[in-house]
């Protein structure tokens, strides 16, 4: 999946959280100088690579300057002139009345420099599309929508000066079984009736392996366990690493044959007897029901 160009457009909205990969940073003279525009390349990972890192070849598509002119977007052999219009400066004063203004040289349109013989090549722009490869270093934690720059791999200006930046975009595919939200990670755990009831120990996924999770007796459908550690890192917090967290759901059984269902009816019928002492909130929701009734009879 490509990008595309405009000069500020990824920049404007990134939050450096990675810092400058590649290194540079823009110092004063790089503020002065012509700048290329900035790229974007979005990518698409699993989210156990966005959990632990991982390095992606990449291709991008980008200007750089054109192999037969070396950029200069004249022909072999020539080179370009000063502008006699603006002399260089690449912009002109105009006299409005009283006021005098500085607009774009429209000899040069703002270049300083004129191209009697373009190069046959660019055609005088002195620039031409190359496909560069590049190994991206993803680090563990990152999320959805998380931009990484590479300083450098941006198109190159036209007329000489430095490259812009690429910002690669990450997009974290769906999973079968864990929900992310920020560093924690959460999984719905079908449970049996029984093993609710009488407690016990089942086995639950992590993205590091199986564990064990122990179920108390009498836990409740949607009670959440927790797995300390067993999250996501934290890329803004070197060292922080989420937890993970078990959403417990009660299966309830299907295709009953007469003797399940015989069983099931006769257990149904000894808590009963028990009353609040086997199904304190069954008992509890009989007692608030029936005091509704009575209050608006």
């Amino acid at each position: 999946m490509g990008g595309g160009a405009g000069a500020g457009g990824f920049g404007d909205s990134f939050s450096d959280i990675f810092g400058d990969i590649f290194g540079g940073g823009g110092g004063g003279q790089r503020q002065r100088q012509r700048r290329g525009a900035d790229l974007g390349h979005e990518i698409q990972m699993t989210l156990e690579d966005a959990v632990r890192g991982k390095e992606i070849n990449i291709s991008v598509r980008r200007h750089t300057n054109c192999s037969s002119c070396d950029g200069s977007g004249a022909k072999k052999g020539t080179e370009a002139k000063t502008c006699g219009t603006c002399h260089g400066q690449g912009q002109v004063r105009v006299s409005q009345g009283f006021f005098a203004v500085q607009q774009t040289c429209p000899s040069c349109q703002g270049k300083g420099k004129v191209i009697s013989d373009p190069c046959g090549t660019c055609r005088g722009a002195g620039l031409e599309q190359e496909t560069k490869k590049l190994a991206v270093k993803i680090p563990a934690g990152v999320d959805n929508g998380d931009q990484i720059r590479l300083s450098g791999e941006g198109d190159a200006p036209q007329g000489g000066g430095v490259r812009g930046d690429l910002y690669v975009t990450v997009s974290v595919k769906p999973h079968e079984i864990f929900e992310r939200d920020g560093v924690d990670l959460y999984c719905d755990v079908p449970v049996s009736f029984s093993t609710l009831a009488i407690g016990g120990e089942i086995e639950v996924p992590t993205l590091n392996g199986r564990a064990k999770l122990k179920i108390p007796a009498g836990s409740q459908s949607g009670k959440q366990f927790r797995l300390k550690g067993k999250g996501v890192s934290n890329v803004r917090a070197q060292g922080y690493i989420g937890d993970q967290y078990c959403r417990i759901a009660v299966e309830t059984p299907v295709n009953l044959s007469k003797e399940q269902k015989d069983l099931l009816k006769k257990l149904d019928d000894s808590f009963a007897v028990g009353g609040s002492k086997h199904c304190p909130q069954n008992s509890s929701w009989t007692d608030k029901v029936k005091t509704f009734f009575e209050d608006i009879i």
